[in-house]
C-alpha cells in the first residue's frame, strides 16, 4: 500500500510521497502486479484530461507496463475513507490524514533504500513528523505547494496585502461588501489557516505554529472562524465546484490552490493568487531550500540532475518565470 503525505502550514503545502512496500520491510522489488491504484487530490496523478499539457502518467505507463487507476478525493476525511474501504495503493494523503492511516495501520512502512532518488531528498524533510512515526517511514517527501489567496481582478485592481478580506467583514475595493462573496476551506485543517492568520495580526496570542495551540490560543481560532461563517457563501472541498463558484456565482476571493488558479487563468477568467500579509506563502524550509540557487537556470539544473526528463519538460515549456530571486519562484503557466 502506499500514502502521499500533504501538511498544510497554513498558506504552505509541504508534499510528501509515501509508497509503503512491506510491513517487514521489502528488501528488493518483485515482479510487477501490471496497476497501481492511487486515491488523488485533484491535479496531482495528471493524464492529460483536465489539460492536455499536463501529463505524466501516459509516459509512465508506456515505460512501466504499470496502468495507472486514480479515485480523486477532496478532502481528508474522504481519503482516510476510501482507505479504510481497501483495495488502494497509493493516496496523496494530507498531514491531517497520514498519521490517521498509520496509527490504523491502512499503510505500511517503506524501504527508503528501494527509492532512487531519496538522496537527493533535503535532510530536513526526510524524517518528517507527518509521514515518520518512531524513526519509520511511511512516507517519501517530493515537493512543496503554496495554499494561495485566489482573489477576482476586476474586483482587486491591486493584489490584497492580508488574508483578512475573507476573514473579517469589510468592504472591497469596488466598494461592496465581502460578504456572501468569499469562501474557505471545509476541512478542520482550516482551524491551521486562522492559527497562522492569528499568528500574525494577534502576536499577544504567542501563537509559535498553527498545529500546537493551547487553548486560549484554540479558542481565538475559533472565534475567528465563527466570524468568518458570516462572511462565506460556501465551504468548499470540490476544486472544480470553487471554479464554477468564482466563473458564475459571485465568489470574489477565497483560500485556494495552484490547480483552482492555473485552471481559472487558463480558461481567460479574471482572477490571480496572492499570499497577503498575515499568512506565508511558502514553506519556510522551502525558502531556505531555494535561497541556495542564485538564479532560476541553477534550479531548472538541479531539476536535470535529480528529476526525469517529463519533469524537466514542464519545467521549460510548462511555465512562464515572472519573477526569482534566491527563496522564491513566481510563474505562471505558459500561454502556448
Amino acid at each position: 500500500m502506499g500514502i502521499v503525505s500533504k501538511t498544510a502550514a497554513a498558506g504552505a503545502l509541504s508534499l510528501s510521497l509515501v509508497a509503503t512496500l512491506s510491513a517487514a520491510g521489502l528488501e528488493k522489488l518483485g515482479a510487477p502486479e501490471g496497476q497501481v491504484n492511487i486515491v488523488a487530490w485533484p491535479g496531482y496523478i495528471e493524464r492529460g484530461e483536465t489539460d492536455a499539457k499536463f501529463d505524466w502518467v501516459t509516459a509512465f505507463e508506456k515505460a512501466s507496463g504499470c496502468k495507472v487507476q486514480v479515485k480523486t478525493a477532496n478532502t481528508s476525511d474522504e481519503m482516510v475513507a476510501l482507505m479504510n474501504e481497501g483495495g488502494f495503493d497509493l493516496v496523496t494523503a494530507s498531514g491531517d490524514a497520514s498519521l490517521r492511516l498509520i496509527a490504523g495501520k491502512r499503510v505500511q512502512p517503506v524501504n527508503v533504500s528501494l527509492v532512487p532518488s531519496w538522496g537527493t531528498v533535503d535532510d530536513r524533510l526526510k524524517s518528517a513528523p507527518w509521514h515518520t512515526v518512531g524513526g519509520v517511514h511511511y512516507g517519501v517527501p517530493y515537493m512543496w505547494g503554496p495554499n494561495v489567496l485566489m482573489y477576482n481582478t476586476t474586483v482587486f485592481k491591486e493584489p490584497p496585502k492580508s488574508w483578512n478580506v475573507v476573514f473579517e467583514e469589510m468592504n472591497l475595493p469596488d466598494g461592496k461588501s465581502n460578504k456572501g462573496r468569499v469562501q474557505a476551506y471545509d476541512g478542520p485543517i482550516h482551524v491551521a489557516d486562522a492559527a497562522q492568520y492569528l499568528m500574525h495580526h494577534k502576536p499577544e496570542l504567542g501563537i509559535k505554529s498553527p498545529y500546537e495551540l493551547n487553548e486560549d490560543q484554540y479558542k481565538a481560532a475559533l472565534d475567528l472562524l465563527r466570524g468568518q461563517r458570516k462572511l462565506v457563501s460556501r465551504y468548499w472541498h470540490d476544486a472544480f465546484i470553487q471554479i464554477d463558484d468564482f466563473k458564475n456565482e459571485g465568489v470574489v476571493a477565497s483560500g485556494s490552490w495552484p490547480f483552482q488558479v492555473n485552471l481559472l487563468k487558463s480558461g481567460g477568467a479574471p482572477v490571480a493568487s496572492a499570499a497577503g500579509t498575515g499568512q506565508v506563502a511558502l514553506a519556510r524550509d522551502a525558502e531556505q531550500a531555494l535561497a541556495r540557487f542564485p538564479t532560476f537556470d541553477h534550479v531548472v539544473e538541479l531539476v536535470r540532475a535529480n528529476r526525469d526528463v517529463k519533469l524537466l519538460v514542464e519545467v521549460e515549456t510548462g511555465i512562464r518565470l515572472v519573477s526569482y530571486r534566491p527563496g522564491r519562484i513566481e510563474f505562471t503557466p505558459a500561454t502556448d
